[in-house]
């Protein structure tokens, strides 16, 4: 059996280390662009140079060799033939297969905002060699300008300025962590970023650009008419599917590769998984999808059940957060606060049930939330102070010690 798998990233490194667990005998060959293996999530410690391009790496130094894994590392599939079973790369070799894996994951998008999309100073922040360019850059730089104020932009900034950098951060919202945190979170980051040197656009979007001769972006130009000086731009306004190229017969493309609950596409024996597929954008779902796959290219009939996805535990400056399930509260929906003099929690109630919570300045017990959300299971029978729920509340011991579900205290 002939596997082949496009990206070397969490989906794909762990669906090769599946079908070798499963077929010791079969052929894997992957195939990926980036030329080391790397966490994109660390990617701020390459910029703070915590660590190199070799301390972000994610798998052993002879994985590959241990594994008995041919990779074509530096190559891109531009084309892939669903009906002839191969793809063809950059370097124009056509390579065969008979169980196909896509996890090229996602790419930085570039807004078309004036010369955003040409600039030689411009760059997005999801692979290696991104941050690899950014630090050659910001080595002279004076004048750092972040488009917005995510989770990857504000690794971004806090990776540079621990190098002692300054940075400018535009936000669309009229908070930072919008995706992630709600304002009374929020404002807690953004007091500590701005007490290390960074400013903040809020409310704000950039709306032009002014280019020199030598093809570099000088100066943002905000919809207030706000003039940022810039010497480099780091645009963290988003991603999209890594999907150039991948328009074989059967593929169907909508915001990401469409697969089926196995992972599979609609051509024959052609899988996806990772931020290919749109379903999820943090690494243990990739590396769920990308085993699923493997299991399901193997032969087995694994469905892939996991789609519940939002989850993000955060950490600047020493002040931890963790959410998880949603942020914004809908009409009918009940929200519960409690604050400390170092901590705050929220927990939204969807029908009974927790759609979200957020923890801040203490996560201990998380696991109970991410539990609770992600089984849909009702809170609204327990007499009890929800923000002290823990999982004694669910289950009950046997005599044998064996621990049950308990239905009765629902």
């Amino acid at each position: 059996m002939e596997y082949v798998i496009l990206g070397a990233g969490a989906a794909g490194i762990t669906a090769a280390r599946t079908i070798r667990k499963a077929d010791s005998q079969g052929k894997i060959t992957m195939i990926s662009t980036d030329t080391q293996v790397h966490s994109r999530c660390m990617l701020h410690k390459f910029l703070s140079h915590e660590r190199s391009a070799e301390g972000i790496s994610f798998v052993d130094p002879d994985f590959f060799e241990k594994n008995n894994i041919e990779w074509k590392a530096g190559v891109t599939v531009t084309k892939l033939d669903t009906a002839a079973k191969r793809v063809v790369t950059d370097k124009g070799e056509e390579i065969s297969y008979d169980r196909l894996l896509i996890a090229t994951g996602a790419e930085s998008f570039i807004p078309p905002v004036g010369n955003l999309r040409e600039a030689k100073n411009v760059f997005g922040l999801r692979h290696l060699r991104d941050a690899q360019a950014i630090d050659a850059l910001a080595e002279k730089a004076e004048h750092i300008a972040i488009i917005g104020s995510g989770l990857v932009g504000l690794d971004a900034a806090y990776g540079l300025m621990e190098t002692g950098k300054k940075v400018s951060i535009i936000e669309m919202a009229d908070q930072i962590l919008p995706i992630q945190l709600d304002k009374t979170g929020a404002f807690e980051y953004q007091k500590r970023f701005e007490k290390a040197g960074a400013t903040f656009y809020l409310g704000r979007k950039a709306a032009d650009t002014i280019m020199n001769e030598a093809g570099e972006i000088t100066c943002l130009v905000l919809d207030n008419g706000t003039e940022i000086t810039c010497d480099l731009v780091i645009v963290a306004a988003g991603v999209r599917s890594a999907v150039a190229g991948m328009d074989g017969e059967g593929i169907i493309i909508d915001r990401g590769m469409q697969v089926n609950e196995y992972l599979e596409t609609g051509a024959e024996d052609v899988y996806a998984a990772g931020d290919v597929t749109g379903l999820s954008g943090i690494w243990p779902n990739a590396q769920k999808q990308g085993e699923t796959a493997a299991l399901n290219m193997c032969g087995s009939k694994v469905a892939y059940t996991d789609r519940y996805a939002m989850k993000n535990t955060i950490n600047f400056f020493g002040l931890v957060s963790m959410c998880v399930g949603i942020i914004v509260p809908q009409e009918g929906d009940t929200v519960l606060v409690r604050e400390g003099a170092s901590s705050y929690k929220r927990v939204i109630l969807r029908d009974g049930k927790v759609a979200g919570v957020l923890l801040q300045g203490d996560i201990s017990h998380g696991g109970i939330w991410q539990y609770l959300i992600k089984n849909e299971i009702p809170v609204d029978k327990i007499e009890k102070d929800i923000f002290a729920l823990n999982f004694s509340d669910f289950y009950g011991i046997k005599e044998n010690g064996e621990y049950v579900w308990n239905t009765a205290k629902l």
